[in-house]
């Protein structure tokens, strides 16, 4: 079969199913993305240039819109030259986020998109409004609705049936009107489980990450996200660590993610790690807390594998991938009592879930893990049993598999009904 995929980053959510189908030889993978230095043999690369900026003057509640009406005209001009030298796909799959596939169907009409629906955004629920620390803006509201733009052009196109969206969790599913739902299949993303497994030995070696060496008496509390900020409970999480380390002598916590913002609103000056080390100045043993930045996937395997508690916290958005494979390698996770995290993780039976916002609620999540071995142990032969049940690869791919043929399928009949219309004419 033909396939092409459409996301600004290569590979981006597409790197497992990518591995999946170049297995075939008889599989044609292109892959229409900006430009960037990765490298997947038996994926042939197209890029296509991103838009610079919108037009100046124009509405802030439209300025994403704006850019992604850019960005498709530019991915279209890039399938169009695809199309032109004779290449046509069996099926398009691609993220709808910034509204790449959103002029797909007029380069090839009757061929199958499958779009990766994640968010839809709410003014008034979920990630909005839910830390009082942070509440919205005076006007803001009107912008927030219209982020969803690119999300109904989306829900809208396709009126012949060949469009259909994939989401990964129910509760992003959830976050769609229930209009939009029938036309959204949940298909629970998976993890290598082979790769992301338990190394019960880690916790008889000294783990070391560039000049931070923990050793085996040493007890070690994680934290993982893209980037160091509120929507995954940095903020919180730093303002837990005074009672974690005065009430723990022995413990080391690592903090793993970039200064950037991945989610929400950016500082006026400066990070989240300045301005939280600021706040807690005299407060924390610096000797004891570590950043070493964002890390290469070796290094963040070897530190989960090697953590006595792991800790996962995010507003009600979408879950990160850190929490699958945290539960694969058999992590002891203490997670925020949110929506997304409910999902994967039962308090008292496959992690222990604490509320995102009482700095002293996760402290005491942490150190009941810290300090009870047998809860600790329970809690992670769960995860890993939970990861195995539900996250398993290949499994994953059979249903994405199942998913894709369904829709070549019906592409193609409808193709073959055209076609028999048109002769009848």
């Amino acid at each position: 079969m033909r396939y092409l995929f459409v996301h600004q980053h290569f590979p981006g959510q597409y790197l497992h199913l990518l591995r999946h189908l170049r297995q075939d030889p008889g599989n044609e993978i292109v892959f229409i993305s900006e430009p960037n230095d990765n490298h997947l043999p038996g994926v042939r690369r197209v890029a296509y240039r991103p838009p610079r900026g919108g037009a100046p003057g124009v509405h802030p509640a439209v300025r994403d819109f704006d850019l992604a009406m850019l960005r498709a005209e530019s991915v279209a001009r890039a399938a169009a030259s695809l199309r032109d030298l004779g290449y046509r796909p069996d099926i398009v799959i691609g993220h709808h986020g910034w509204g790449e596939l959103l002029n797909m169907g007029d380069v090839f009409p009757g061929v199958p998109v499958l779009g990766y629906f994640e968010f839809f955004y709410h003014a008034d629920a979920l990630d909005v409004g839910f830390d009082p620390e942070f509440p919205s803006p005076r006007g803001s509201l009107p912008v927030i609705r219209a982020r969803n733009a690119i999300n109904l052009q989306a829900l809208a196109g396709g009126g012949d049936g060949t469009v259909q969206g994939q989401t990964p969790t129910r509760f992003q599913w959830m976050t769609y009107p229930a209009w939009a739902r029938g036309g959204i299949e949940i298909l629970p993303e998976g993890v290598d489980l082979a790769a992301c497994s338990p190394d019960p030995a880690a916790f008889r070696r000294t783990l070391r990450i560039g000049e931070i060496a923990i050793a085996p008496r040493d007890r070690l509390v994680t934290y993982v996200a893209r980037d160091l900020e509120p929507y995954r409970g940095f903020h919180v999480f730093m303002r837990a660590l005074p009672r974690i380390l005065a009430a723990r002598p022995d413990v080391r916590v690592v903090l793993v993610g970039g200064d950037g913002v991945s989610y929400g609103a950016r500082l006026p000056a400066g990070s989240w790690r300045a301005r939280m080390l600021a706040e807690l100045t005299g407060r924390i043993d610096l000797d004891r807390v570590h950043f070493p930045g964002k890390v290469e996937y070796d290094v963040f395997r070897a530190l989960l594998r090697r953590s006595d508690a792991h800790v996962y916290l995010t507003y009600p958005f979408v879950a990160s991938w850190s929490l699958r494979e945290a539960m694969a390698m058999g992590c002891a996770i203490v997670g925020s009592d949110t929506a997304p995290v409910r999902e994967f993780l039962s308090d008292g039976r496959t992690g222990r879930l604490v509320p995102f916002l009482d700095p002293d609620g996760i402290a005491a999540g942490v150190l009941e893990v810290l300090e009870d071995r047998a809860l600790a142990t329970r809690l992670r032969r769960a995860a890993r049993r939970q990861a195995e049940r539900t996250l398993d690869m290949g499994e994953y791919m059979a249903r994405y598999r199942d998913l894709i043929d369904r829709m070549v399928r019906q592409g193609r009949r409808g193709r073959a009904s055209l076609r028999i219309a048109a002769r009848s004419a």
